[in-house]
């Protein structure tokens, strides 16, 4: 196992439409960023993981790129983002950009010249079929609802979306198509950034002939992921990629993954193959989807996060990488899904935290996380602004009669607008995020949560992340220790013992309101067991060989 710089960072993903205002537009922006950069550098992060800032029509909230090349008006200009480039490196903190690649905007100049005949030099640069039978060229379904085909009029032809229909898929098969997004991302890698996250990389090969896939019972359309997630040119393209693009430079590539399994994520991240650093996977983020998929709700159990996180943690022990993440800007706040964001939301927010930066992997903090920001709940529909949202609700409500307290209530659950309201920085109004109105409401519970309150309490969880990430600096073991399981059958109790170079840490966490016992297994009674982090106040003289641990309380112990 090689040592990386990648490996032993602490990434911090920036949504910069939430982040900070600077001018009182209501819209987060590149000058808001640099000013909080000290705020970044007081934590103790080292990568900056930033969201979009592409030139954008902004239909889902800048993943549809109308230009690779430039800035979005709203953020700011290409002198805006290189004084942020030059801020943070001054700073010491590398920048990560976002590479989205499985599609464009419909406003790219080169799917406007695509759209203009079936002859046009650009046409191949996008996925063009005539209907069949009067229909869409296959029963897929978008990501967004829908049919994942739009008709375009003027050619008489329909072109793929994997997602809004202002995002046409890319057609990656297209040798031109490549070569040009390989001189982009050069274009970026020459201007200093220091590395990408790849938006749905594993979406770009598609099966050949697009076939229908499997109809569910009662659904219009289906969902296609068998005939597009991992398809059959991934590998090919990924390494040409890392030759042509990647190779002569010293960055760090996260790919976005849904549907990886362990057995792929070795493939992708195989240091030897050359093709990603390592996978953002979903599968920890679907243990509360029933059926019915992401809207049909069930009740995340501790168990089934356990053995989810011990097969990642066994399966790329020793090849591969395992990135780190309980939140981002597609899913809801990990205080409110993971832990209790009410009577015990400092404490479950502590041990959330203790768990993602003692397990083996990368870990990335979502902006607001190490403020214990909590998911909103908005009363109106009008009050949301995510596309996947208003769809949802839109197909589900308005056009087939579901109920709406219910699917309201998936959505206070599940929306990805739980993680876009704006970051609240104090309690003056709107949270400090601007002095206009935000493009989406601040959370009504910014007056008790809030960057201002947590930095002068030295008990705060953004004084309890800094520690951490300290911690984490300074003792190997947290980034390249072993993973093994202790007590693999508690209920409550999710326990790990991690080892490197002959040293040893146990890491106990109560996933409960209750109060159950830790268990020292006999192997790990003998040794000097000092207290490394606790989210209570513990005796560090105390036995452990049986221990009750309070509601979220979570324990670190070093064996000396």
């Amino acid at each position: 196992m090689s040592k990386q710089w990648w490996k032993e960072a602490v990434i911090y993903q920036i949504y910069p439409r939430s982040f900070k205002d600077s001018n009182g537009d209501g819209i987060g922006d590149i000058q808001g960023i640099i000013s909080k950069l000290d705020y970044l550098k007081e934590l103790g992060i080292d990568v900056i993981w930033l969201s979009p800032v592409y030139q954008s029509p902004n239909d889902d909230n800048g993943y549809d790129i109308s230009d690779y090349r430039g800035i979005m008006d709203e953020f700011g200009t290409m002198t805006d983002w290189d004084q942020l480039l030059q801020e943070m490196h001054q700073r010491g903190i590398k920048l990560i950009m976002d590479l989205v690649v499985n599609h464009s905007s419909d406003e790219h100049a080169w799917f406007v010249e695509s759209r203009k005949s079936k002859d046009n030099p650009y046409r191949d640069y996008y996925i063009w079929r005539e209907g069949k039978d009067g229909q869409e060229p296959n029963n897929w379904e978008s990501c967004f609802s829908g049919s994942a085909w739009q008709y375009d009029e003027h050619t008489e032809e329909y072109f793929l979306h994997l997602f809004s229909k202002k995002q046409p898929d890319l057609n990656w098969e297209n040798p031109k198509l490549r070569e040009e997004i390989y001189d982009m991302m050069k274009f970026w890698l020459d201007k200093g950034i220091d590395g990408f996250r790849m938006d749905v990389i594993n979406f770009i090969s598609k099966v050949d002939g697009l076939p229908d896939a499997e109809l569910p019972e009662g659904r219009k359309y289906a969902p296609g992921g068998d005939y597009y997630m991992n398809g059959p040119k991934i590998h090919d393209y990924l390494q040409e990629m890392h030759e042509k693009a990647l190779s002569g430079y010293d960055v760090m590539t996260v790919g976005e993954m849904p549907g990886v399994d362990v057995e792929e994520a070795k493939l992708y991240t195989g240091q030897d193959r050359k093709e990603v650093n390592m996978v953002f996977q979903f599968e920890h983020v679907d243990l509360d989807s029933g059926p019915g998929g992401k809207w049909d709700l069930r009740p995340m159990k501790m168990t089934d996060l356990r053995n989810s996180f011990t097969k990642w943690q066994k399966g790329l022990e020793h090849e591969g990488w395992n990135s780190l993440y309980l939140n981002n800007h597609d899913q809801p706040r990990m205080v409110s899904r993971f832990g209790d964001d009410r009577e015990y939301r400092m404490e479950s927010a502590k041990m959330l935290a203790t768990f993602l930066h003692t397990l083996k992997g990368t870990p990335y903090i979502y902006q607001g996380e190490e403020l214990g920001m909590t998911n909103v709940r908005f009363n109106s529909i009008n009050d949301y602004k995510d596309i996947e949202i208003l769809n949802m609700y839109r197909e589900k409500v308005i056009e087939n009669g579901e109920e709406h307290d219910k699917i309201m209530e998936s959505i206070h659950v599940k929306g990805r607008d739980n993680a876009r309201t704006p970051i609240q920085w104090d309690d003056s109004e709107h949270g400090g995020f601007t002095t206009g109105t935000p493009w989406i409401q601040v959370n009504p519970n910014y007056k008790e949560i809030n960057a201002k309150q947590a930095m002068g309490d030295p008990d705060s969880i953004f004084h309890y992340y800094k520690k951490l990430i300290e911690l984490r600096k300074e003792n190997p073991i947290m980034v390249y220790g072993s993973y093994d399981l202790i007590m693999p059958d508690h209920p409550e109790i999710y326990a790990y013992v991690r080892e490197y170079e002959g040293q040893k840490m146990i890491v106990m966490l109560n996933f409960s309101v209750g109060t159950p016992v830790f268990e020292l297994p006999e192997e790990l009674e003998d040794g000097r067991k000092e207290l490394f982090i606790s989210n209570y106040e513990a005796d560090s003289s105390q036995d452990i060989k049986q221990v009750e641990l309070r509601p979220y309380e979570a324990r670190v112990y070093l064996v000396k």
